[in-house]
């Protein structure tokens, strides 16, 4: 059964790690958030709180340009 949040009572882990790090890759390695909601279909909001969590543990870095957040993964794929 899936966790829930403690402070929205939402479930999380409907989307994994690797669904948001596949859809920075999908974007040439380089995304906005709104990009990778779409394409891990979720809403902004839910993608950029997942996004923080994952910069959080060393997994994406972002930097704003203009007025959009670009994310890219700092996992080293050595497959």
């Amino acid at each position: 059964m899936p966790d829930r949040d403690e402070e929205t009572g939402r479930y999380t882990g409907e989307y994994s790690t690797e669904d948001f790090l596949n859809a920075i890759s999908a974007e040439d390695g380089l995304a906005g958030t709104g990009d990778i909601a779409d394409r891990v279909g979720c809403a902004h909001d839910t993608a950029y709180k997942r996004l923080q969590r994952l910069e959080k543990k060393g997994l994406v870095s972002s930097r704003k340009v203009g007025n959009t957040l670009l994310w890219t993964s700092t996992k080293i794929d050595n497959g």
